[in-house]
This record gives C-alpha cells, sequence and structure tokens, in this order.
C-alpha cells in the first residue's frame, strides 16, 4: 500500500492508516478524560459511559483534533523534522487549536448536548498527545520503518532521470527510495555511476532478488519510433508488469509522489489521454456553493481582523490614504478582473511600472509587511468569490503582463486558466511565493496537478492546510 486515491486526490496509503487507528485513540481518550473528570459520577451510575451524547461528544473531539492535525502538517513532518517535530506540532494542534476551538464552540452554544467542560477537554487531550505519540512510536518502529521506505528502480539514466532526482530533491515526505538507474544501450547517462547499472539479464529476476517494489520509466526517448536505436526493455518491462510489478512513467510517478506535473516533459496527447480534468454543470454548482459557504464563514471569523487593518492603515498613512489596491488580473479563460486587496505598499509603489515583489521589498509598509505575514492583506478578495471572479481555491491570478510572456516562455501556462483563481491553492501551499519566471513555471506544476485531479474534497484539504501557512508565515514577500 503506497497512495490511496480518493476523489483524484493521491493520500499516502501509511498515513491514511495511521490516521484511523489515531482517530479511535482520541474517541478513547476522551472518554478516559471525562471518566477522571467525573469518575464519581460515573462509579455511580456507568450509562453515563454507555450513552449516545457521549459517543457524539467523543467523536466530535476526534474529529477537530484530527483535523487540526492535518491543518498543522503534522504526518509530513515526520520527514521534515523527525519525531519531535511531530511532537511539536501534534502539541500546538492540541493545546492551542483544538482546544480554543473546541471552548469557543462549547462557549457559544453552552445548552448544547454536545457541551463538554475545560478540565475535560484538557485531561482528554494530554491523554490523546500522550496515547498518540505511543502508537506513533510503535507504527514506525514496527510497520513504517520499512513501508514507508520502499525500493524503486528507475528505467533510464539520463536527461528524464536526471529530471526525476532533481524534481524529488525538495520532497520532504518521500516514501521511497530510488535504488538504482539502469544504463539503456544507445542512451546517454547523466546519472552518477555509482547509482547506474547496466540492464540485467532478467530485469523480473532482478527486480525479486533485490526486492524491487515498483518500476519507473524515465527514459528521454519513448516513441515507438526513437526507441529503434536504443535499448528500450518493452518486452521485460511487458513481463514485470503481467507479474504483478507495478511499472509506471515518471510523469505519474512525480504526479503521485509530489503532487506536481512537469509542463516540459508532457504533450498535447496527454491532455487528452490522460484522466482528470473532469468538468460538469453539477460540479461546477456546488463548487459555486462552497466558495459561497467558505467565503461567508471567513468574513464572519475574520472581520475584526478586517477592521483592524482599515485602522491601521489609515494611521499609518493618514485619513486620504486609500485602503484598498486594485489591480487587473487574469482569471478563468483569459478574462481580465480587478482584485482587491489591503493596501500593503506604498501608494507610489509602481511608478516605473509592473515588477515582482521581492524578498523584503523595500515598498512595503510597516503595516503592510504584518498584514502580508498573516495574510489579512487578501481577506478582500472574498468580495471578488462573491462576485465570481475567483473561488476560494484555486490557481494565484497574475498580472496580465506577466502572463503573455509567461506564455510564450513555458509550455501550457494557460492551461492554468481552465479553473477560475482562488484565494487560496495548492501551489501556495506546495511552494513558496513566486518572484520571477522560474518560480512561475515551479508553481504551474502545482497548478496543472490542481486542475487535472481538482474536487471538492482536495479543495477542503486545501483550506485546512492553509491554517498551516497564515501560522508560520510560510511563503511571504
Amino acid at each position: 500500500m503506497t497512495h490511496v486515491r480518493i476523489f483524484n486526490h493521491y493520500i499516502n496509503g501509511h498515513y491514511l492508516l495511521l490516521g484511523m487507528i489515531e482517530y479511535l485513540v482520541l474517541v478513547l481518550s476522551f472518554y478516559l478524560g471525562t471518566h477522571l473528570r467525573f469518575w464519581y459520577e460515573w462509579s455511580a451510575d456507568e450509562s453515563l459511559l454507555l450513552g449516545s451524547a457521549m459517543l457524539t461528544k467523543a467523536n466530535l473531539f476526534a474529529v477537530v483534533m484530527m483535523l487540526c492535525m492535518i491543518a498543522m502538517g503534522v504526518y509530513p513532518s515526520r520527514f521534515k523534522e523527525g519525531l519531535s517535530g511531530m511532537a511539536l506540532r501534534t502539541m500546538v494542534s492540541f493545546f492551542l487549536l483544538g482546544f480554543v476551538a473546541l471552548s469557543s464552540f462549547f462557549y457559544m452554544v453552552p445548552d448544547s448536548p454536545l457541551s463538554a467542560g475545560r478540565g475535560v477537554l484538557v485531561l482528554s487531550a494530554l491523554i490523546a498527545f500522550a496515547l498518540t505519540m505511543m502508537v506513533r512510536i510503535a507504527y514506525f518502529r514496527t510497520i513504517g520503518a520499512s513501508l514507508l521506505s520502499r525500493k524503486v528502480l528507475v528505467v533510464g539514466a539520463g536527461h528524464q532521470a536526471a529530471k526525476l532526482v532533481k524534481e524529488l530533491a525538495d520532497e520532504h515526505n518521500k516514501g521511497f527510495n530510488l535504488e538504482s538507474f539502469v544504463r539503456l544501450e544507445g542512451a546517454e547517462t547523466v546519472i552518477p555511476a555509482d547509482k547506474v547499472i547496466d540492464m540485467p539479464v532478467s530485469l523480473k529476476n532482478y527486480v525479486h532478488d533485490q526486492h524491487i517494489e515498483e518500476i519507473v520509466v524515465a527514459a528521454d526517448e519513448r516513441r515507438r519510433s526513437d526507441l529503434a536505436g536504443v535499448g528500450f526493455p518493452l518486452d521485460q518491462l511487458l513481463d514485470c508488469k503481467l507479474s504483478g510489478i507495478p511499472v509506471m512513467d515518471v510523469i505519474a510517478f512525480l504526479e503521485r509522489e509530489a503532487g506536481k506535473i512537469e509542463p516540459r516533459s508532457i504533450s498535447p496527447g496527454w491532455f487528452v489521454y490522460s484522466d482528470g480534468f473532469y468538468h460538469s454543470g453539477l460540479r461546477d454548482f456546488l463548487q459555486r456553493g462552497f466558495d459561497l459557504f467558505f467565503s461567508g464563514l471567513l468574513i464572519a471569523v475574520a472581520w475584526p481582523l478586517m477592521l483592524m487593518a482599515f485602522i491601521a492603515i489609515k494611521l499609518e498613512d493618514g485619513l486620504k490614504a486609500p485602503i484598498f489596491y486594485s489591480q487587473e488580473r487574469v482569471g478563468l479563460n483569459g478574462k481580465v478582473f480587478k482584485v482587491h486587496k489591503f493596501r500593503s505598499m506604498r501608494t507610489d509603489a509602481e511608478k516605473f511600472g509592473a515588477v515582482w515583489a521581492q524578498e523584503n521589498d523595500p515598498r512595503v509598509t510597516k503595516v503592510g509587511k504584518f498584514i502580508r505575514n498573516v495574510r489579512i492583506d487578501e481577506l478582500p478578495q472574498i468580495f471578488n468569490v462573491f462576485s465570481g471572479d475567483m473561488s476560494f481555491v484555486g490557481p494565484r491570478p497574475e498580472r496580465p503582463q506577466f502572463v503573455e510572456k509567461l506564455k510564450q516562455n513555458i509550455p501550457f501556462f494557460d492551461e492554468r486558466h481552465r479553473v477560475k483563481p482562488g484565494i487560496t491553492g495548492w501551489a501556495q501551499l506546495c511552494y513558496p511565493y513566486g518572484a520571477s519566471d522560474e518560480d512561475s513555471e515551479q508553481k504551474l506544476k502545482y497548478d496543472l496537478y490542481y486542475v487535472k485531479n481538482r474536487s471538492l474534497l482536495l479543495d477542503l484539504v486545501i483550506i485546512i492546510q492553509t491554517v498551516e501557512v497564515v501560522l508560520i508565515g510560510k511563503g511571504v514577500r
């Protein structure tokens, strides 16, 4: 089990299994926390433990805590920061986000049958933290240690293989090892010699002997007419495939493992024959309802921050200073619209024309730096969502001046305009703020993944994980 595809989005199967186990642990933790808090009442009336209201409360506790862990990127942090980083993020999830969210809910609806006291929440969170860390240590030492590092054999040692290595270099949540690269006869070798092997006499036997779990084809030329002079092992790959050994091409492997699609490795035919890129009237209707619901929810939660931003900008730049900044952007099917933001730069920031925002940009005001760090400057885009020019989730809209240039330099750049732009998006989560043509090409890889695989589930995942971006200021400029 490597990845499970749910509504077109790839989810690490081992983490999905771990998450299911931890959900049960969270439910159990709430029961234990409540029992410790009211042990004297339960000893007199054990029916309190078995009631449906108790089960509902426990599941509410588990759902909220799970969402908070997803929002804080707890599971991928295992690769980036180890168990200590995972533990720290879990503490923030339970004792900050989860506790605040549940306490706020119980405060707003104190008479609800779902209400629980702060003492119960604290005890349940403490127990949950202890039990989940014990479960994780046991999981990674027994099941996860081997399953999260499966062996992958790459057929090809040329430019495509080198590009694969480069694309995966910054991916911290790798659940695999690129064991070795098979040199193809008549093809150029770019991969370092210590990682390259000659084609085995029997590829199937080699895979079994070395305990290889998957084969990735990364040959520079794969068309039948181009393989005449290249020792491409088509028959051997077919033998492996029919023997139950997974075989996939480099494009699909990158899509699954890194959540991105390399635009310079695909062709128009790939768009035609690959799955995904689905559109339907029902989906558009549901998407519109999704956008309106989450935009309304965000306004209800964030209006005090918007008011404070309004006052702070006026105090810094004077009563006559403009609060909002409107700018032309390219949206669905290339339609140009005006996006609205809180002004975070000086009023003369673009007196010499449009330029990319840079790190530590001197044009940014003091108030602007703060509202950028916590993404408050993006909140007026909610009204673009209400007007229908944007969705809550989608590719970041770019300026027309930049789009025309990028379309000429980057293949398939215009395909990101097949969906509405968004306030947040897959590329914003996976890649820092784009401030150059090179950054735009990197972000396009994630945008293409989103356009191909978008669903309400993926949108919900993106919204939840945006919490981490806001809290730590990832990708701010």
